[in-house]
């Protein structure tokens, strides 16, 4: 008789440590703002292009997405070779992390903590090792720290901006501050998922409470960074273009997303730029026909859409913006935000009483340990939000 003991199997020790991933909750029937998905529904564009490209299914798709990768180099000013697309952006940093970690050897990977609960996992799968830097007291990036944490084992150096959960900025100056103080050896991966709302947003971001003080503190020695004292928090001309860098900074790898700002977070698409030698170690990591051909025709079909994108973005900046100050007159700390979700931190509120007045109201929210994530939702479903909140 063969063993059937599955505990026999020889599954790797850090897999077996791996915490799960806990996607936002989801219930019949809730306000679910709960996984920072858009509000709003494909356009019929979108749905069209979908249901013409469904007829080839029993066909691969092309393995590069040539026809998504080439839009995409036109549009942002770079070569098709520095373009690598995959299967959403966290699939994406699965490969760019392969490309550097070795098991086996030291593998260090410096991270803001919290960040995006992906990037440990993402980490011990490729044989990483995760170093976390905590974030400052207003939420934000320590850039010092980030750079002060990197070692000769060092393979790369993790940033998200607009930061998830927080809603936090890196801002341009910040960020050319750490690729000067980063030895080019390591990889810094530049996570640009909620780009389009930082940039759509004038960031005058309402904190009230124990953090509106720090909230508005700029890093000293930083030229050019935030104006200490500034009341609107960052400004616009503080946001990044990571792929505007890669040129100067060859070990940038900047990620993007379709999931977010264009709405296709069920069809799963994502992509890398870098310079051509890296996107190339990355693609030889990739998983073959990793972007379906329902996806690419999304993909394609979105990003003939710009202007219906920029418009919903720009209202769903409003919202956020009108959600941040309501919840601030109504007692509430709340973290300037520069992406489509606002961040009630746990140092400064019960998050419990967050979380039962939710669930109360019948509206889905991500908790962390450290706060409350709540993404921001068509106008009725923030007014939902609203009335369960209420005063502190």
């Amino acid at each position: 008789m063969p063993n059937l003991d599955a505990s026999a199997v020889q599954i790797r020790a850090a897999i077996r440590a791996l915490p799960a991933y806990v996607p936002g909750a989801r219930a019949q029937g809730a306000v679910k703002l709960s996984s920072n998905e858009n509000p709003f529904p494909p356009s019929p564009a979108v749905v069209a292009a979908i249901a013409a490209a469904a007829g080839g299914v029993n066909r691969y798709p092309d393995m590069a997405a040539r026809e998504l990768v080439e839009e995409l180099a036109q549009r942002l000013g770079v070569e098709p070779a520095q373009i690598v697309a995959g299967n959403g952006s966290v699939a994406v940093l699965a490969h760019v992390l392969a490309a550097v970690c070795e098991s086996g050897t030291p593998s260090d990977v410096v991270m803001p903590w919290r960040s995006f609960e992906a990037y440990p996992i993402t980490v011990e799968i490729a044989g990483g090792r995760c170093v976390q830097v905590p974030l400052t007291a207003d939420h934000r990036h320590d850039i010092h720290a980030l750079a002060a944490a990197v070692r000769p084992s060092t393979k790369a150096l993790l940033v998200c901006s607009p930061n998830n959960p927080t809603g936090s900025l890196v801002t341009r100056a910040e960020l050319e501050w750490l690729l000067s103080n980063v030895p080019s050896s390591v990889l810094v991966i530049l996570d640009e998922a909620y780009l389009e709302f930082a940039r759509a947003g004038s960031g005058g971001g309402v904190a009230s409470g124990a953090g509106s003080s720090e909230a508005q503190a700029v890093v000293a020695d930083v030229p050019g960074g935030r104006s200490e004292g500034a009341a609107g928090g960052t400004s616009a001309h503080d946001v990044h273009d990571g792929i505007s860098l890669i040129e100067r900074y060859p070990n940038l790898v900047v990620l993007r997303t379709f999931s977010k700002a264009y709405a296709l977070a069920g069809a799963r698409v994502g992509y890398a730029v870098a310079s051509s030698e890296v996107a190339a170690a990355i693609r030889a990591t990739a998983t073959p026909f990793g972007v379906n051909s329902l996806a690419v025709a999304a993909a394609c079909a979105a990003l003939a859409e710009e202007e219906r994108m920029r418009a919903q973005v720009t209202e769903l900046v409003a919202e956020r913006e009108r959600v941040a100050a309501a919840l601030a007159r109504a007692g509430w700390s709340v973290a300037e935000s520069r992406a489509n979700f606002v961040w009630l931190s746990a140092a400064e509120q019960d998050t419990a009483v967050v979380l039962e007045r939710c669930r109360a109201g019948n509206v889905l929210v991500r908790p962390f340990p450290e706060g409350v994530r709540i993404s921001i939702g068509t106008r009725a479903e923030n007014d939902a939000l609203l009335a369960a909140l209420g005063q502190r």
